[in-house]
C-alpha cells in the first residue's frame, strides 16, 4: 500500500501544510505528498485556501507529488504535461487522477485502484491502493 502524506504532513496538521521545504522533507523520508497547487498570473503556487509558495513546473513533476489543483487554471495547465500527477475534486465520491487512480472522498467505497483519503484511523486491512492522510507515519 502506498502511503501519501496530506500536504507534507507526517503525524498530524501543521503551519508548514504545502511549504515546498517541508514537502521535500516528506519526500526524502520515502512518502508520497498530496500537494493543493494554484496557477495565477503564469505562476504555480501551492497553498490551501489562498496562494502563498511560488513553485516551478519542474517542482510539480516530481513523480511522488499528487497535484491537488485548486484553481481551473492550474488543472488546465497541468494538463498540458505529461509529468505532473494532477486531479481535481471537491466533495465528489471519486475523482479519477491523471495517473489513472481513484481518489476517494472520505468514507465512500474503494477498489483495488483507490485512494482513501484523511483515513486518521490505522486500518491496515483496507483493501485499497492507498492511503492520505496528516497521519502518515502512523502506517509505517
Amino acid at each position: 500500500m502506498i502511503l501519501i502524506s496530506h500536504r507534507g504532513n507526517l503525524n498530524g496538521k501543521t503551519d508548514d501544510e504545502n511549504n515546498p521545504k517541508y514537502i521535500e522533507e516528506t519526500l526524502n523520508q520515502g512518502f508520497d505528498v498530496e500537494v493543493d497547487v494554484w496557477y495565477i498570473d503564469n505562476q504555480f503556487w501551492l497553498g490551501h485556501d489562498t496562494p502563498q509558495y511560488k513553485v516551478s513546473n519542474d517542482f510539480l513533476e516530481q513523480y511522488s507529488l499528487w497535484c491537488h489543483a485548486k484553481n481551473i487554471q492550474a488543472l488546465y495547465v497541468m494538463s498540458k504535461s505529461s509529468n505532473i500527477h494532477y486531479f481535481w475534486h471537491q466533495e465528489d465520491d471519486v475523482t479519477l487522477t491523471s495517473r489513472g487512480f481513484f481518489w476517494t472522498y472520505p468514507g465512500k467505497e474503494l477498489t483495488k485502484k483507490s485512494i482513501c483519503v484523511l483515513s486518521e484511523t490505522v486500518d491496515k486491512s483496507i483493501d485499497c491502493y492507498g492511503v492520505c492522510t496528516d497521519f502518515v507515519t502512523r502506517w509505517t
